[in-house]
């Protein structure tokens, strides 16, 4: 046996021995994004009166999230797909993102969503309301596939940026003007 042959083989081995099948799986795992985040947007629109609701979040989990929750094989990047996949993106968003408006439930008209790179972009629009002295958010999004879930608010009103986040198990935020 050649001294080239003999150590291609001994680093094999070295390399078999180190890692184990097991391993380079749970390495794969890893390799995905270790971060279980969500981000929203929200923006009053003072010319029609309602809030603008932008939620960006990974299109991996969404997709794990879909398919695990309504028993189906998702694919938020398939063009024909489109209608399948927004019916359940609304069905999901209208039991896990509400808001409230001092005091008050404040109903959301779900718009659709739009791929973004490695996020969806999943947008709504509140009613009409003409003034906000408190403004209560509701997102329990992702918390039923990740505990360690968080999620990242930002709201503009009158001019002025407010920020907050949630982590599971906390459900609702408030944002006071």
């Amino acid at each position: 046996m050649s001294p080239l042959v003999r150590q291609s083989l001994l680093i094999c081995y070295v390399i078999c021995c180190f890692f184990k099948p097991a391993d380079l799986l749970a390495y794969e795992k890893r390799d995905k994004h270790p971060l279980h985040l969500s981000s929203s947007e929200l923006n009053y629109n003072f010319k029609s009166g309602t809030i603008e609701v932008g939620c960006r979040v990974f299109i991996d989990d969404f997709e794990q999230l879909i398919g695990k929750k309504y028993k189906v094989k998702a694919d938020l990047s398939s063009g024909a797909r489109h209608n399948e996949m927004d019916a359940l993106i609304h069905k999901y968003m209208s039991t896990h993102f509400t808001l409230g408006v001092n005091g008050k439930p404040l109903p959301l008209t779900y718009i659709g969503f739009e791929n973004d790179k490695e996020a969806i972009v999943i947008y709504m629009e509140s009613a009409k309301v003409t003034y906000i002295s408190k403004l209560e958010v509701t997102s329990t999004v992702l918390y039923d596939l990740f505990d360690d879930q968080t999620n990242i608010f930002h709201m503009t009103y009158k001019d002025a940026q407010k920020s907050s986040k949630l982590g599971s198990p906390d459900k609702t935020l408030v944002f006071s003007y």
